[in-house]
């Protein structure tokens, strides 16, 4: 059991998520396909506006990760 996965089991959405990972790698399938549905019904309900507000907390994690691949 790794120190990441002890921290997380507390919080109850995120360590539930964790310990079935741990038991069953394909629940990750499901995650994506239930996080895709609510996206296609909050772009039904919304418009666009679901789209922006989907991507807006990938702008820092684009940000990291441009800066990671251009260190040296």
């Amino acid at each position: 059991m790794s120190v990441s996965s002890t921290n997380a089991r507390p919080l109850p959405l995120i360590g539930w998520i964790a310990r079935d990972i741990g038991r069953d790698v394909n629940i990750v399938f499901y995650l994506l396909a239930i996080a895709l549905t609510v996206l296609v019904l909050a772009v039904k309900i919304w418009g666009p506006v679901a789209l922006t507000m989907a991507a807006l907390p990938m702008v820092p994690v684009m940000f990291a990760f441009f800066i990671w691949i251009s260190l040296p």
